[in-house]
């Protein structure tokens, strides 16, 4: 039986924590911002704030993520990857929510950021197919995502921060809410626990379709699925470090490696799944050559079973359907865009 004071009603007070990611680098700079960032939101009226090592390295069932799941109210989550990616890296953890990026430092402006969501929108809605987020709706509490990357000042992301919960009239908590995390020098909880640097995948689930094709790419067990039939991340340490390959092979670009130098891999909003091809191009770093993202995909595939003595594969059959699918589609702007900078030859 729920006791009666932490029933979820029209009158219960909102909370508001602010989560600040510390990098994985000990970059005197970006510990000073993030100090800043700390000491500035404790100061802010109906906040508390929680200290965490990197949110991609947190180990399962380690006391960040305790912590971090046992919060209730909307999250504003300040970290050094996208925006997108903190947020699935949050809800594959348990910390689940309605996920709104912060946009800053954006020169292009309110139109932009409208062109974008409807990017984002025509995206997940132009074949009508169900994502699994849809089937599985997330709660309605708001993830705030604050990307620390942005080239602007901790004043700008901080006043941000206050914004957001002063636009909130029912931020005001009272001392006693039982909800409240345990204060330690004011408001802040910093939480110091031993980490090290990892590699896994990230599944956007507001993009997956349940496809399962990245279950039948990868061949070290990352993937597997739930009582419900539903994808996972299994087994992330399994991943082969720095490679990237299933999320190339991903119809919906739903695939994120938040430490990927590639943008779009690395989870930014890219517009959905045509933006992503402009990782293909040399402008993004991709290897030498006229491959396309299957052909990229199964090399180095290729490379990571060689390197545990496997055999290669190459592309098999049901990479060559994925093949003769992006092959089959008419070109588009973006398309021969890259085919013009691939006759340049830069």
């Amino acid at each position: 039986m729920i006791s009666p004071t932490l029933q979820a009603d029209e009158t219960t007070t909102k909370t508001w924590t602010v989560v600040i990611s510390r990098g994985q680098s000990r970059n005197p700079a970006k510990r000073a911002t993030e100090q800043s960032i700390t000491d500035a939101a404790a100061e802010i009226n109906g906040a508390h704030v929680i200290v965490v090592p990197h949110l991609y390295d947190l180990p399962k069932g380690g006391e960040s993520l305790q912590k971090l799941a046992a919060i209730e109210g909307n999250l504003i989550v300040v970290s050094w990857i996208f925006p997108r990616a903190a947020h699935w890296v949050l809800d594959r953890n348990g910390v689940r929510g309605q996920f709104v990026a912060v946009e800053l430092g954006d020169p292009a402006g309110d139109d932009a950021e409208q062109d974008q969501d409807a990017s984002a929108s025509d995206s997940n809605d132009r074949d009508d197919v169900e994502r699994v987020d849809q089937l599985y709706p997330r709660p309605e509490r708001e993830i705030h995502c604050i990307d620390l990357k942005l080239e602007i000042g901790a004043d700008e992301i901080i006043a941000e921060i206050q914004r957001l919960i002063q636009a909130d009239s029912a931020t005001a908590q009272s001392p006693s809410d039982p909800n409240s995390l345990p204060i330690i020098g004011g408001q802040i909880v910093q939480v110091d626990e031993d980490t090290s640097r990892r590699w896994y995948p990230v599944i956007d689930f507001s993009r997956c379709t349940n496809c399962m094709e990245c279950v039948d790419f990868c061949l070290f067990g990352v993937y597997g699925v739930d009582g419900a039939e539903t994808i996972l991340v299994e087994q992330p340490d399994n991943c082969r470090k720095g490679c990237p390959a299933c999320s190339r092979v991903c119809p919906e670009n739903a695939i994120i490696f938040p430490q990927h130098k590639a943008p779009a891999i690395a989870g930014a909003e890219t517009g959905g799944s045509e933006a992503f091809k402009i990782d293909l191009s040399k402008l993004f770093g991709a290897p030498e050559g006229s491959d396309d993202a299957i052909a990229t995909a199964a090399r180095e595939r290729d490379e990571q079973l060689l390197l545990v003595g496997r055999d290669a594969i190459g592309i098999d059959d049901q990479l060559q359907r994925r093949q003769a699918d992006l092959q089959a589609k008419p070109k588009d702007e973006l398309d021969r865009l890259i085919d013009s900078l691939d006759e340049l030859d830069l």
